[in-house]
């Protein structure tokens, strides 16, 4: 319950302080502008960073212990916040942002005992580095990692997806690790991630600006480091994987500047992300490969986690390898991908066809605007019990509902997703720890079932709608298809206790499809708002008369 909660409750301070952040980037002038180099075309606030950190917080701040590695985890990224904030509204010079980072890795390695102490087997007999030798490789790889994903930072989402996938894999091998701060560290950051990729997503309306970017890196790498370091059977190159294709484009970038004579720091268009748009890829596409690429790295990284460090090692060198490879060829023979514009057009008549034949979205969106409500009301009878803090909880959240209904109407959107975002994983998770009893197996099962149908039609309402301003498939879905896919099939006695893997695609299902619903429905949101107010008049009175 604790890293569900932790995770809820970074999304949702994040994503109900992202309307605020935007005002004061406005206010203060903490907007990107569009030049040559960048790839968007109008000015767009970059204060994400700060709701980021402020949503990932506030739960790390209720549920860690203040040990010297959190305070000195707090104060390390609260220098890089500070230094992001003044670069976001003012512009800082590479020399002052580099002692940002370099202060915080200070903080971080001399005050939070961060040391990479160890390289496994890469050194005979597994001897521990010396300790100033420690010291100053965990502040170059602290600094370096600050600043990979920094630069990383150069497409809509690029950045917050790979950081995503990577706080998500350093979660759950916290947990196998049994380090319950870095997995609440980790889930927090997760969160305020996701959060922020709602927004954040091409075409952005939020950059997370060098706070957020900061922020993630310098998070990424402690995380990393204390998780593979000292007693445990994770090896030390572990870090190398997840956090592998960042740092890779990042030295690569480097060696091109140094062997040209330009300035370490100075801007251009040569990261892996500008490469493969120069193939010919959309920006989407571009972002959508790098994903790829780095879900087949945490995926490495789970599968082959117990490993020998040359194994690691040799995996890792082979793909930088391919990789710097496959770009050199390409930039020489200047490749192009070719988009067969028969085939393309055949495939959008085709689809087209389909979309103006109404049935196929009348039928898809009418079952779903039913379907939907009726199992999360459903779902309300299900768990054993409903605690008392929950139940004043829904009561409060059905007052807010009719509130909005009533006098606020143009904040009624908003206030069902903050409600329904936080009551579904609760109702589904205390439907795991206990059913009720009159709850029978085929009863289950049919249960169970009802989410394929309700994704398969929510699917089909998605791509046959002929709304502009409906909702559409992005990046972001990418990550919370492949989130969906791995949970279910990762092992230990979190998956075996609580049915996790279940339960995450069942959450996602059913958040995914109220996001689908509230969009289509183009703020006709009276009967959704009903049936809400029901399923927490449902909870409330569960909850008090104890049935």
């Amino acid at each position: 319950m604790l890293y569900l909660s932790t995770t809820l409750l970074s999304v949702f301070i994040t994503v109900s302080l992202i309307p605020l952040m935007i005002r004061l980037a406005d206010k203060y002038r903490m907007v990107d502008l569009p030049n040559p180099r960048k790839v968007h075309a109008i000015p767009v606030p970059r204060i994400g960073g700060l709701a980021m950190a402020l949503g990932a917080s506030v739960p790390i701040i209720l549920w860690t212990e203040a040990d010297g590695f959190v305070r000195a985890y707090l104060i390390g990224a609260g220098v890089l916040v500070l230094f992001g904030l003044v670069d976001d509204m003012r512009g800082l010079g590479h020399k002052v942002k580099f002692t940002g980072q370099l202060l915080a890795a200070l903080i971080a390695v001399l005050y939070g005992g961060i040391r990479i102490n160890s390289l496994g087997t890469l050194l005979p007999g597994a001897v521990q580095l010396p300790e100033w030798f420690a010291v100053v490789l965990s502040i170059v790889a602290i600094v370096g990692v600050t600043n990979a994903i920094n630069l990383a930072d150069g497409l809509d989402g690029l950045a917050g997806g790979i950081s995503l996938l990577g706080f998500c894999c350093l979660g759950y091998f916290a947990y196998l690790a049994g380090n319950n701060t870095i997995a609440v560290l980790a889930l927090a950051l997760a969160g305020a991630v996701f959060g922020f990729l709602r927004y954040n997503t091409y075409p952005a309306s939020l950059f997370m600006g060098d706070t957020g970017s900061q922020l993630l890196g310098f998070s990424a790498i402690v995380f990393a480091v204390k998780i593979t370091q000292g007693n445990t059977p994770l090896s030390p190159v572990l870090p190398l994987i997840i956090l592998g294709f960042p740092v890779l484009d990042t030295l690569t970038v480097m060696a091109e500047r140094i062997r040209e004579g330009r300035p370490l720091f100075s801007a251009d268009k040569n990261h892996f992300h500008h490469r493969l748009m120069r193939l010919g890829l959309s920006h989407a596409e571009a972002v959508f490969t790098i994903y790829v690429i780095q879900a087949m790295m945490i995926v490495s990284a789970i599968l082959f986690k117990y490993h020998s460090d040359w194994f690691f090692i040799a995996g890792y060198i082979t793909f930088s390898v391919v990789t710097i490879s496959a770009f050199a060829v390409a930039d020489h023979k200047a490749l192009r991908f070719r988009r067969h514009s028969r085939v393309e057009d055949s495939i959008k008549g085709r689809l087209r066809k389909i979309r103006d034949n109404n049935w196929i979205i009348r039928i898809s969106f009418s079952l779903s605007r039913i379907i939907i409500p009726l199992l999360f009301l459903f779902s309300c009878f299900l768990p054993a019990r409903i605690p008392i803090y929950i139940a004043v909880m829904s009561f409060c959240f059905g007052i807010v509902i009719l509130g909005s209904l009533t006098m606020r109407k143009k904040y009624l959107g908003g206030c069902l997703r903050s409600v329904l975002y936080l009551t579904i994983p609760l109702v589904l998770y205390l439907t795991e720890e206990g059913r009720s009893g009159w709850v029978s197996e085929k009863a289950l099962f049919l249960y169970h079932l009802c989410f394929g149908i309700v994704a398969l039609f929510v699917i089909l309402t998605v791509k046959f709608s002929r709304r502009t301003k409906g909702f559409r498939l992005s990046t972001m879905d990418f990550l919370v298809i492949f989130i969906a896919a791995v949970v279910p099939n990762l092992t230990g006695q979190l998956s075996r206790s609580h049915n996790l893997g279940l339960l995450a695609v069942e959450i996602i299902v059913f958040l995914f499809s109220y996001e689908v619903l509230i969009n289509e429905l183009r703020e006709k949101f009276d009967a959704l708002a009903i049936t809400t107010v029901a399923a927490t008049l449902i909870l409330g009175v569960r909850g008090f008369a104890g049935f």
